[in-house]
């Protein structure tokens, strides 16, 4: 059947490339030998477990006497079914009243929302190599310090302290030197009004 016709498999088998054809009559072929296989595990299991009657020949006690033992081991076998049943009824009903409670239970612990946890690179080390290896990454390190002296020299050229900020209100306007005006320099008709 291997290097047979394709065509005796199947119109459509014919137009698949040789190998899948080969490939597919080596499966079939395998397949039937699967099948004679258990039909022959089969019969020899029957064989085993149910020999063949012999009743010709025998009188009318002895096949009553067979016929006795016959009902006798079916109701063994019929105990033994019952209760597999039995067994399988209970375990079913079990595995329901678990499903049930598991639902139960999810319904009553509502999962939080997740939310964002900042952790730093040696937590994160730590929690992937573990409490053995200490590996310190100290990005902070790397990065450039910058003076409060710094900042503020960037900052003056940028501002024009002799004009007076428009939005200021009078009581914080200041000449631009750091220093505040007069309580009477405040008012509105300035120092000639006191």
């Amino acid at each position: 059947m291997l290097g047979g016709d394709p065509r005796a498999l199947g119109p459509w088998l014919s137009r698949l490339c040789p190998t899948q054809s080969l490939m597919l009559a080596k499966a079939k072929e395998c397949w039937e030998q699967e099948h004679e296989e258990r039909e022959a595990e089969k019969a020899r299991y029957l064989a085993e477990r149910i020999p063949t009657l012999q009743t010709r020949g025998l009188s009318l006690s002895a096949l009553q006497d067979l016929c006795r033992d016959l009902h006798a081991k079916v109701e063994v076998v019929d105990e033994e079914r019952y209760d597999i049943e039995a067994k399988c009824l209970h375990n079913t009903r079990e595995i329901k009243d678990l499903k049930l409670k598991v639902l139960d239970l999810r319904g009553k612990f509502k999962r939080p929302p997740l939310r964002r946890v900042r952790v730093s690179a040696d937590a994160m080390l730590r929690a992937l190599l573990g409490s053995k290896h200490k590996v310190s990454m100290d990005l902070r390190a790397n990065l450039k310090s910058v003076k409060k002296e710094d900042t503020e020299k960037v900052r003056t050229p940028l501002r024009n302290l002799s004009a007076p900020v428009p939005s200021a209100s009078p009581v914080t306007l200041s000449h631009g030197l750091g220093q505040e005006l007069p309580l009477a320099a405040r008012r509105p008709g300035g120092l000639a009004a006191c």
